[in-house]
């Protein structure tokens, strides 16, 4: 709103000043700054509210160190991480961009169905909270919106470089030629980036087209159907990492800084012609949107961060996880997300090895055994001895070391 205030100003009066708010870099300093503040000035307040409501965490005895002790603490802290993103956002981003409006229908929708399950276990005195089978629903409808949109929404292009040959001669012709010449016209497209490849670019229509060119009509069920596992996977294993203070929301703003950078590259063109990446139009836009939630999970940080003042529940996790999931398909680097969101994909693995081997070796010998001395991987390390925030800090580093090899792939291929 600010935006479009700030540019009726600059337009019809030259105000001093204005013309500011026309530069992504300076909108998205202003949103993660204004993020921080909401969420460290106001998160105190709606903490205050939650203890009054008695929305306590209930704590199942595991026998895990320190964990007796976080009982009655302050649950659906997510509500402080949406918040502190969508005032921002709504403030500084331009809001007929359709990424924007996809990442609003996400936290939206996914924080209704977290809040749906944290309010399930805390008012409804049900531990299991909202049915499984429920949340996948509402992860796979996540999935169907977002895909559709991508695929059939005219703002939804890509550009792709001109044939070197044809580059060549436009550069024998004009060494100062600017790069916006050397890409093709916009078009629609369901390609998407493969990392470490010398020829990155991977369309899904190849999936059916090679059984018949004809099928390509249909790439729209099969794009559908990768955003939707997407979705899920990630969303899930955002929800599995949240188990021990500050581990969700650190690493998650790890991952969301390192898909701006993608964003912003990847919406450049200047910067796409150098890396040699495919431009997407108007995506740079997200960066305003990664800005003010990155300030949000920061800010959140300031009372989640152990001792935990306040846990994010379902409501904060699985936003968490949709709003990531929709970045990296929105900027094409969904098949980065095994590295990028490595701490995901180890919470999420850990679960399915420990429960299918005991399931396997209960069936086979009788009696259940286990990998791991407990599950999701954090667990683990808790059960072998280790203090949490030394867990939180190590799978941080370990986060901010994926994030590296990530943007390097920018280059390596």
């Amino acid at each position: 709103m600010l935006y479009y205030l700030f540019e009726y100003l600059e337009q019809q009066f030259q105000f001093p000043g204005a013309s500011l708010f026309g530069f992504l870099t300076f909108r998205a300093a202003v949103a993660i700054i204004l993020s921080l503040l909401i969420s460290t000035i106001f998160g105190k307040r709606i903490i205050r509210f939650l203890q009054k409501q008695q929305v306590g965490e209930t704590i199942r005895d595991l026998g895990l160190e320190g964990q007796v002790e976080k009982a009655g603490t302050p649950t659906m802290g997510g509500i402080i991480i949406i918040l502190a993103t969508l005032i921002p956002v709504l403030l500084l981003a331009k809001l007929e961009n359709i990424y924007i409006i996809l990442l609003l229908v996400t936290t939206v929708w996914m924080g209704i169905i977290g809040f749906i399950d944290d309010y399930i276990k805390k008012f409804k005195n049900n531990k299991e909270g909202l049915k499984g089978r429920f949340k996948v629903l509402g992860q796979v409808g996540l999935g169907i919106i977002v895909g559709a949109t991508m695929y059939f929404h005219e703002d939804v292009t890509m550009k792709e470089k001109l044939p070197q040959e044809q580059q060549n001669v436009l550069l024998a012709e004009n060494p100062n030629i600017s790069p916006s010449k050397l890409f093709e016209e916009e078009a629609k497209s369901t390609k998407t980036t493969i990392p470490f490849m010398k020829s990155n670019e991977f369309d899904y229509a190849d999936l059916i087209t090679w059984i018949n060119p004809s099928l390509g009509k249909y790439a729209w069920i099969v794009f559908i159907l990768i955003v939707i596992i997407v979705v899920t996977a990630v969303s899930n294993g955002a929800n599995l990492t949240d188990g021990i203070d500050g581990l969700a929301a650190g690493t998650s703003a790890i991952i969301v800084l390192t898909l701006g950078i993608f964003a912003w590259v990847s919406g450049n063109i200047i910067f796409s012609d150098y890396l040699d990446i495919m431009y997407i139009p108007r995506v740079e836009e997200i960066t305003i949107y990664i800005a003010a939630f990155v300030g949000a999970l920061i800010g959140f940080l300031w009372y989640n961060a152990y001792p935990a003042q306040v846990f994010m529940g379902d409501t904060g996790s699985l936003t968490i996880g949709g709003i990531i999931a929709v970045i990296a398909i929105a900027v094409r680097k969904e098949w980065l997300i095994p590295v990028l969101c490595g701490v995901f994909l180890a919470e999420n693995l850990s679960v399915m090895m420990q429960v299918s081997y005991f399931k396997y070796t209960r069936k086979k010998y009788g009696e259940g055994k286990r990998i791991f001395k407990m599950s999701p991987l954090h667990h683990h390390y808790q059960k072998s001895g280790y203090h949490e925030s030394k867990i939180v800090t190590r799978f941080w580093i370990v986060g901010i070391l994926l994030a590296i090899i990530s943007i390097v792939t920018l280059k390596i291929r």
